[in-house]
């Protein structure tokens, strides 16, 4: 008989494998834990935290308006398994946002951040009424690539040394999705929120 994880706390969506909520301190141990265990993974691509310093920070910047920040939590033990958010949250006549997001070594090609972007869009779309994200990838982080494709991304661009990211200014590809395109691509998994 396979043990269910307790209905997450303020949890923004839940899916079949993984859910979205919203981190606090709790989950220091744990999230600094994964990402030093990840090193390897997140060389040159993202810098997460890996002390208690940066996780003060990183619970800072969650708590913005402009930012949706969560965990990416499994639903049969609720073990974080990657961070995902939507940071510089415009409304108005822009209505946009920024999409990040990282998984940890030993969930990587488990899909389990294809299912957690698809999360975020139902999140972004349908509770934020956002009208477009835009995902920023380095041309050689082909996995990512790959997930924001199969997630209905179109690629608009390429930036030249567009982030500075480790201490260095990396080249990124520019990709964005609209509310129409992904409404109308019909993968929406049905979901149910909880408070």
């Amino acid at each position: 008989m396979q043990r269910r994880y307790p209905k997450p706390r303020r949890a923004a969506v839940v899916g079949t494998r993984v859910y979205l909520r919203i981190p606090n301190k709790r989950d220091m141990d744990e999230f600094l834990t994964l990402n030093r265990a990840s090193t390897q993974l997140h060389r040159g691509l993202v810098s997460p935290p890996t002390n208690p310093t940066q996780f003060t920070a990183f619970l800072k910047r969650c708590r913005r308006a402009d930012c949706a920040c969560f965990l990416i939590c499994r639903v049969a033990d609720g073990k974080i398994v990657g961070a995902i958010n939507l940071s510089q949250i415009f409304l108005g006549g822009f209505r946009n946002a920024y999409l990040g997001y990282h998984v940890g070594a030993p969930y990587a090609g488990q899909d389990y951040m294809t299912e957690a972007i698809q999360l975020m869009l139902e999140y972004a779309f349908t509770q934020l009424k956002l009208h477009r994200l835009e995902a920023n990838i380095q041309p050689g982080n082909a996995a990512s690539l790959a997930l924001i494709k199969r997630a209905g991304f179109v690629r608009e661009g390429y930036s030249r040394r567009y982030l500075k990211i480790c201490g260095r200014w990396r080249d990124h590809e520019r990709w964005a999705i609209l509310a129409e395109d992904w409404k109308a691509a019909d993968k929406r998994p049905r979901h149910h929120e909880t408070e």
